[in-house]
């Protein structure tokens, strides 16, 4: 089993930063793929970006390429998400989440998940 809670998430104005933590404890943080996901107010749950459980595999989405970047310190079972040039559009509950493959962690299929964080970005 594997318990996910992320902490960082708080009030920005557009064009700014955040950086986001998840950590992990239970199953070897090692050995699974993690992935950070958000949802908006009304909208579905959108993909942001996996990182193997490696590191060193990356899939970012369109829409934060160029402005997030992922990390994950296995030492310490914490994934992070540092979100830089922030807009109102960002604006959501972040989730992270965890599973023993890429494609089932990118693909939304995650077998455990956080409980979330708030993100609110001003314009």
């Amino acid at each position: 089993q594997v318990q996910l809670v992320e902490s960082g998430g708080g009030l920005v104005q557009a064009g700014g930063s955040l950086r986001l933590s998840c950590a992990a404890s239970g199953r070897p943080f090692s050995s699974v793929a993690m992935g950070w996901f958000r949802q908006a107010p009304g909208k579905e749950r959108e993909f942001v970006v996996v990182i193997s459980a490696s590191g060193g595999i990356t899939d970012y989405a369109d829409s934060v390429k160029g402005r997030f970047t992922i990390s994950r310190d296995n030492a310490k079972k914490a994934v992070y998400l540092q979100m830089n040039s922030l807009k109102p559009e960002d604006t959501a509950v972040y989730y992270c989440a965890a599973g023993p493959l890429v494609a089932t962690v990118r693909g939304g299929f995650a077998e455990y998940w956080g409980q979330g964080t708030q993100v609110t970005v001003s314009s």
